[in-house]
């Protein structure tokens, strides 16, 4: 059965004031009210010492967007959202470069330990697809090859562990890396797929700047009418693109269908994750069921849903705008959260499993 994730209250009663969550300024004002002494206790402790977190949350539950924003908030010079998909990105770039390539080979010659050849190994990196798992005994060398480089910073490792295996290895990724006696913790990120797949079929990005967008979450300031398709459009509103109209990436119309297995998978990480002992957990919630709404969470706090009605005789487009209410997976109506509320519960909660 799936893991119940408890709700955090973010809800302050004695105050007034709303927050434009979509304003950088309007969001620095949030956390100090809603967050300011867990915020400082955080950046005492980064003085001196650091972390390493495991995200783990399904394809889209947002674990870049709370870890970058968490990293904004409480100090981005001593807090970094590590991605492996993009670190081997960065790999994939390195194999056209015959000094890079040569570099690569002679750091793995030197410290990848593992079942497969250096020569597998790199044809398997230079033919891989978006799908095979690379072996985690590549990953780890990688990984520290880019630790290495860096100042030492808190880390947010989003990628790993990616299957079952991998979690054994994650409980003791601080000493494979050099991070010594520093917490290690689990960050658990619980979203309802109903959330995704809206997040999916709706995205949008402009071809000429490449800012996304989401129709139904995140317009822009501009909507657009195509009468021969008879459906809404974004346009980016960046100055230099002069309203480039904004389109979906190939088979997001497809929701989650296509990643259906891995969101399997991904399920599976969490509850494994939840059953080990001698880690500390953050446990992260997306949505609040809308009849527990009023004592957890403040209204603009929930995410709002956009929808578009075009006037027939002035042929201007309307924005509505309305709370938007999911069903979460166990069918119950909920509000999907923004990322602030989420970020202020991974604060508090970061601040207890840091005992500080």
């Amino acid at each position: 059965m799936k893991q119940q994730f408890p709700i955090f209250k973010t809800k302050i009663e004695k105050t007034r004031k709303d927050f434009d969550l979509t304003d950088p300024e309007e969001q620095k004002k949030y956390f100090r009210l809603k967050a300011g002494k867990e915020i400082k206790k955080l950046r005492d402790y980064l003085k001196e010492d650091s972390f390493i977190v495991y995200l783990l949350g399904k394809k889209n539950s947002g674990k870049g967007t709370y870890s970058k924003m968490f990293a904004r908030i409480v100090w981005p010079e001593k807090v970094e959202h590590f991605s492996i998909g993009d670190m081997i990105r960065r790999v994939d770039e390195e194999l056209t470069n015959p000094k890079k390539k040569k570099d690569l080979i002679k750091f793995l010659e030197k410290n990848y330990r593992g079942r497969f050849s250096l020569d597998e190994i790199i044809h398997d990196l230079e033919n891989r697809d978006t799908i095979t798992l690379r072996p985690t005994e590549l990953i780890l060398s990688l990984v520290k090859r880019e630790i290495e480089k860096k100042e030492r910073k808190a880390l947010f490792i989003d990628g790993f562990p990616r299957d079952l295996d991998q979690i054994s290895y994650s409980l003791f990724f601080r000493d494979l890396i050099g991070y010594r006696e520093d917490p290690d913790i689990f960050v658990l990120i619980d979203v309802p797929e109903t959330v995704i797949d809206a997040r999916i079929r709706s995205r949008v990005i402009c071809p000429r700047c490449k800012t996304p967008r989401n129709l139904r979450l995140l317009p822009t300031n501009k909507i657009g009418y195509d009468g021969e398709k008879n459906e809404f459009y974004l346009m980016c509103d960046h100055p230099k693109c002069k309203g480039q109209r904004m389109v979906s990436k190939e088979g997001d119309k497809l929701g989650i269908k296509p990643i259906q297995e891995r969101l399997q998978t991904d399920e599976k990480l969490i509850e494994r994750a939840f059953s080990l002992y001698g880690i500390p957990k953050v446990l992260l919630r997306n949505s609040v069921p809308v009849e527990k709404a009023k004592d957890f969470i403040d209204h603009y706090e929930i995410t709002s849903e956009y929808s578009y009605y075009r006037d027939e005789k002035t042929g201007e487009v309307e924005t509505i705008t309305k709370p938007w209410i999911v069903a979460d997976d166990r069918g119950v109506s909920s509000y999907s959260l923004l990322p602030p509320p989420v970020v202020v519960s991974l604060i508090k909660q970061m601040v207890d499993v840091l005992n500080l």
